[in-house]
């Protein structure tokens, strides 16, 4: 833990004579200079802090971002109303152990309005999560590059729960030649397996019972898995279909390779993939799955 509260730093010149002055005291001393960064939109849960924890032992200079992007956001969605707690946020991240936070405005990231250059993550993006949010990818891409620019970090982390967020994110690091390593968070759950989400405050008691049928359909797929894609897709809706105040928007089997899905006589690791209103609360999950192809 640290002993302070994280410093708070808005600007992007201030972030970075920060950063150039950590580094070389570290580096000058008996500590190194590692730098991790933990980009978030805020609103944070104890998914986030497990990535801050996380991010202490991949290295020795913790940045968490909250920037709230509103590239990503389309024009039915309700930009103005994501939920935004950053005095909470620092409090929580200073028992976490984070040394910082970057918390810009739109201004600051975006001084012209939007950008005229993003990134494209090609048809990747305009499936499952992006189907239903246009335009999503690319700007979370273009914000996440940004970050990378403006942090140069060691490390960042992404979670393991925004499956297709973390295949694109990979993905560009890879095709650009970022020099960072993605570190993968696996999926915190409650004990009952419901992945910690910042959408479950808005579930009713009812609502977050039924909600549990998201990582049940899960494990149900994965148990049917042995007999084939198909068996799995059928177990799975058969969970889902069971519950009244769920209405499943996909679920999927894809190659943890392409992001694509597969037929039926794939064999091997495989990622299912699913998304659901539960009420009026989208949520998504996933789960790593082994399958054997079905009989035909």
């Amino acid at each position: 833990m640290t002993e302070h509260a994280p410093r708070v730093m808005h600007g992007i010149e201030e972030l970075r004579g920060f950063l150039a002055a950590e580094r070389a005291e570290r580096r000058t001393g008996t500590r190194g200079g590692r730098v991790v960064l933990v980009p978030t939109m805020g609103a944070l849960h104890a998914g986030h802090l497990e990535h801050v924890r996380r991010a202490r032992k991949l290295g020795d200079i913790v940045v968490v971002s909250i920037f709230v992007n509103p590239l990503q956001f389309g024009p039915t969605e309700d930009l103005d109303r994501y939920p935004r707690t950053l005095d909470a946020d620092v409090a929580a991240l200073r028992e976490a152990g984070a040394h910082a936070v970057f918390a810009p405005s739109a201004t600051e990231m975006y001084p012209d309005g939007e950008t005229g250059t993003r990134v494209t993550g090609g048809p990747v993006t305009r499936l499952f999560e992006g189907a239903s949010r246009p335009g999503h990818f690319d700007g979370m891409l273009t914000v996440v590059a940004k970050l990378l620019v403006i942090v140069a970090p060691d490390v960042a982390t992404f979670g393991r729960k925004d499956a297709q967020q973390l295949f694109l994110v990979r993905r560009m690091v890879r095709d650009l030649n970022l020099p960072v390593r993605i570190e993968p968070i696996e999926i915190v759950r409650e004990a009952d397996g419901l992945a910690l989400s910042s959408r479950n405050r808005y579930l009713s008691a009812e609502e977050r019972t039924q909600a549990l049928a998201l990582s049940g359909a899960l494990r149900a797929a994965s148990d049917a898995a042995a007999g084939g894609v198909t068996a799995a897709l059928e177990a799975a809706r058969g969970e889902l279909n069971a519950r009244a105040l769920v209405e499943l928007d996909y679920f999927t089997v894809v190659d943890p390779g392409t992001f694509l899905p597969v037929g039926d006589g794939y064999r091997g690791e495989a990622l299912a993939l699913v998304a659901a209103r539960v009420g009026s609360t989208r949520l998504i999950d996933n789960a790593t799955i082994t399958v054997a192809p079905g009989e035909h």
